[in-house]
C-alpha cells in the first residue's frame, strides 16, 4: 500500500511543475507558418489562449522570438503540417501561399485536419487550395480567413476576420480557433468569399488613404498644425480609419507606421 505521505510529495511537486503552464488538452494542435508584422501577434495570441503552437518562419530570429514566448519551433513548414490539427498561415502572397501547401506538406498533413489561410491572395487561388485539401482528405476542410485592422489589431488580439467557409459546420470549426485572435469573426459565404471582401475592403482603404494624405499635406501648406487638422477631422464629416487609427503623417500618431519609418 502506499505511503500516504509519497503521494502527497508527488501531487506537490507535481502541481509545482505545472505551475504557469495553461495548454489545454482539449484544445487542438496548432500550427502556424508566416510570423511576419502579423502572423506573430496572432500566433502569441494563440499561445496566451492555451494553445499548443507549432511555428516556423523563413526568418530564424522571428521563430527563436516565438519560442521564447512558449511555441515549438521548426526549421521547416513541412514539419508544421504534420504537427498540427488546425493549420493557420500569415503570407505576404499568391506564389507564397502555393509553395507552402506543396503536394509533399498535403501528404504529411494529419488527417481531418482544418487549413486557415489568413494571407490576402487571389479568390481563385483559395478555391484552388481548398479543392487539392479536398482531393488529398475528403475529411479536411479548408477556409480562406483574410483580417483587417493592422498590426495593432493583431497584437490586440482584436481582429476583424473575413471567412469563406463551404458550410456553417466548416467555419464553425475555424471560428473556435479565429476568436483567439480576432474580435469579430464573420462567415461571409462559400471559399473565395473572404477573399472577395477583403479585397473591397482594401480598394475603399487605398481611396480613403490617398484622401487622407492629401487633405493632411493641403493642411500643412496651408500652415495648420497636423495635429490639430487631425483631431478635427476625426470628429467631423471626413472622419475615417485613415485619419483616427491609422494616420499617415508621422508623429500625429503613436505606434502607428507613419510614425516608425512607415515600417509595419
Amino acid at each position: 500500500m502506499a505511503n500516504p505521505r509519497n503521494l502527497m510529495t508527488v501531487s506537490r511537486q507535481f502541481a509545482f511543475c505545472m505551475k504557469g503552464r495553461s495548454y489545454s488538452t482539449s484544445k487542438p494542435d496548432v500550427g502556424f507558418i508566416g510570423l511576419g508584422n502579423m502572423g506573430y501577434g496572432m500566433a502569441n495570441n494563440l499561445l496566451s489562449k492555451g494553445y499548443k503552437v507549432t511555428a516556423y518562419d523563413v526568418d530564424s530570429t522571428v521563430v527563436d522570438k516565438i519560442k521564447s514566448k512558449g511555441a515549438v519551433a521548426t526549421s521547416c513548414s513541412i514539419d508544421v503540417f504534420s504537427a498540427a490539427d488546425v493549420l493557420i498561415t500569415m503570407l505576404p502572397n499568391n506564389d507564397i501561399v502555393q509553395s507552402v501547401y506543396s503536394s509533399t506538406a498535403l501528404d504529411n498533413a494529419r488527417k481531418s485536419a482544418v487549413f486557415i489561410d489568413c494571407s490576402t491572395i487571389s479568390p481563385s487561388i483559395s478555391q484552388k487550395l481548398a479543392n487539392e485539401v479536398s482531393d488529398r482528405d475528403k475529411n479536411s476542410s479548408f477556409v480562406d480567413a483574410p483580417v483587417s485592422g493592422g498590426v495593432n489589431a493583431a497584437n490586440a488580439g482584436t481582429l476583424t476576420i473575413m471567412v469563406g467557409a463551404k458550410n456553417k459546420d466548416v467555419f464553425s470549426k475555424a471560428k473556435n480557433i479565429l476568436e483567439a485572435v480576432g474580435k469579430n469573426v464573420i462567415h461571409c459565404g462559400d471559399v473565395g468569399s473572404g477573399q472577395a471582401v477583403k479585397l473591397c475592403n482594401n480598394m475603399l482603404l487605398a481611396i480613403s488613404m490617398i484622401g487622407t494624405s492629401e487633405a493632411m499635406n493641403l493642411g500643412k501648406n496651408l500652415g495648420l498644425d497636423p495635429n490639430l487638422l487631425a483631431s478635427v477631422l476625426s470628429s467631423s464629416t471626413g472622419r475615417c480609419w485613415s485619419v483616427d487609427t491609422y494616420n499617415s503623417v508621422p508623429g500625429v500618431m503613436k505606434n502607428v507606421p507613419s510614425s516608425n519609418g512607415y515600417a509595419g
